[in-house]
């Protein structure tokens, strides 16, 4: 019986070429898997039938737009998920969204391997690969580029020679990585860490030093989950898609940054992703509300590992499963509505309401009407400082 082999593809010259390319180095059969998650471009019936055209013996699509959002964009606007504090996890998030589909073609087919377009540098690598083992601990990974030396001059001359039906126009000089929840972009001018991003490499999101309205937008949350905007229900997939459209007309989201990746090397990436940020924003702030506050201060450990295990590609991994179950529980009270200000580039908190806030006017208030014991202070300060107060007697003796 003939080997198959599952390939991600994406419908460009890199993974078209890859078709036959693993064909010719494994005599496999090579079934196309093509996942929307929101990255725009092509129709999925264009793709799939560019597949199958360039050697194909099966082509999958899928529409999983919605199942990224709820499955995997979710969790981690519910974690605050922000890579060393400031990336929102754009391409970790969609890579355990393709392998699972991946995977399931992979079964479906009969197949013992699955081929992906990375190459030997990157982290996706190792999201791809992770992933799949710890879905499908039997199946073999392979990658064209890093496996069989497949370089963009050989991939051009192979598309040629064999005349398949892509265009092999020059390459852009930028790696782009794209989806619903945000956009990368890195290799170029970018790789000297002096030269600053130029307008041109930005499509999320407008010039936030262009003069223009403000916009307020009122976003509301129940357990953690985005359900309204300005009132209106929305799903998670729209709530980000509108916010993607709102806050990137703003300029929200632009993030320029050199990041620690998982292979060992510092890498310069920019990234743009204003619905995801926009999100974010409101959503820490609601639990600064509603979240108790030694709950509040774990959580913030919790969510820097969190964070690293995604990016790492340990979306599957028993640890990251635990966590969700700690990150669910602690959102259980986050309800309620965050209004923000859009403009100049920042989403900035302007008003809280929340029928589970710990915010008591009462108790915080400094007016007539405080119900706060101050009295009760002088002894809780004693009792508070009375190890420090034995230590410094000791220590100052």
């Amino acid at each position: 019986m003939t080997e198959r082999v599952v390939l991600a593809y994406s419908g460009g010259l890199d993974t078209s070429v890859a078709i036959g390319w693993i064909a010719e180095e494994t005599g496999a059969e090579v079934i196309a898997v093509a996942v929307d998650v929101g990255q725009g471009g092509e129709d999925l019936d264009v793709i799939r039938k560019r597949a199958l055209a360039c050697g194909a013996v099966e082509a999958e699509v899928a529409d999983a737009k919605d199942e990224f959002a709820d499955e995997y964009c979710l969790p981690a606007i519910k974690a605050n998920a922000l890579y060393m504090d400031r990336y929102p996890l754009v391409s970790a998030l969609s890579r355990p969204t393709i392998v699972k589909h991946l995977v399931a073609a992979a079964q479906k087919h009969g197949a013992t391997t699955v081929a992906h377009g990375c190459t030997g540098k990157g982290n996706d690598q190792v999201r791809f690969e992770a992933g799949i083992v710890a879905l499908a601990p039997d199946l073999k990974c392979i990658a064209p580029v890093r496996d069989y030396a497949m370089t963009r001059d050989k991939a051009i001359a192979f598309c040629e020679a064999k005349q398949l039906p892509i265009a092999t126009t020059k390459k852009s000089p930028y790696s782009i990585d794209q989806n619903v929840f945000g956009r990368a972009v890195e290799t170029g001018f970018l790789e000297d860490i002096w030269n600053a991003p130029i307008e041109d490499i930005y499509e999320y999101t407008s010039n936030p030093a262009t003069p223009r309205e403000a916009d307020e937008v009122v976003i509301s949350f129940q357990q953690g989950v985005p359900v309204a905007i300005d009132g209106r229900p929305v799903t998670v997939l729209q709530a980000i898609q509108q916010l993607n459209e709102r806050a990137g007309g703003q300029g929200i989201g632009r993030i320029d940054m050199v990041e620690d990746r998982l292979v060992g090397i510092k890498s310069r990436e920019v990234y743009e992703a204003p619905g995801a940020i926009a999100l974010i924003t409101a959503h820490q702030e609601l639990e600064n509300v509603t979240v108790e506050r030694e709950l509040a201060r774990y959580k913030r450990q919790v969510e820097q590992r969190w964070g690293e295990l995604v990016y790492d590609g340990q979306w599957f991994s028993p640890l990251k499963r635990a966590l969700d179950g700690f990150i669910n529980e602690a959102n259980q009270q986050v309800n309620g509505d965050i209004r923000m200000t859009l403009h100049g580039g920042r989403a900035v908190v302007t008003g809280r309401r929340s029928e589970s806030s710990l915010y008591d006017f009462n108790l915080a208030t400094y007016d007539t009407g405080d119900s706060f014991d101050q009295a009760a202070a002088k002894g809780f300060i004693d009792i508070y400082s009375l190890s420090s107060k034995i230590a410094a007697k000791r220590d100052l003796a």
